[in-house]
């Protein structure tokens, strides 16, 4: 099997997943998972496709990843792992899109208007 590349994003994050059958290594910017997600919850959060298809030690996954936060970043790799799974097997995108994990989530933070200190936030208003 060749590599299969893939893409994943979530707010301001970009992860490029390169999957190839291997021994289940998980490598994020030349750093194993634990050292570049310290917390238990995110590496869970990046490997939700692997577990829930049960190949956790079937293919190894290389990411590359820049941009926004650590949560961001971590379901960006979680959006690029279904993806590159379901280019390497098409049957396992049933299971992949009744989870969730093959949808987009394009919510991204709103900009901030003139006149306003934040986006939404107004200063206080005087009548008089």
């Amino acid at each position: 099997m060749e590599v299969i590349n893939a893409l994943g994003r979530r707010k301001s994050a970009v992860a490029r997943v390169y999957l190839s059958e291997g021994k289940g290594n998980f490598t994020i910017n030349n750093r194993g998972i634990e050292d570049f997600f310290t917390t238990k919850s995110l590496q869970y959060i990046a490997n939700q496709p692997l577990n829930l298809l049960e190949v956790k030690g079937k293919y190894d996954v290389k990411v590359n990843i820049y941009g926004g936060g650590i949560k961001g970043q971590a379901e960006a790799v979680r959006l690029g792992i279904s993806r590159a799974l379901n280019k390497a097997n098409p049957e396992f995108r049933d299971a992949l899109k009744k989870a969730g994990f093959l949808m987009r989530d394009s919510r991204v933070v709103e900009r901030k208007k003139p006149g306003q200190p934040k986006a939404r936030k107004q200063f206080q208003f005087s009548k008089r």
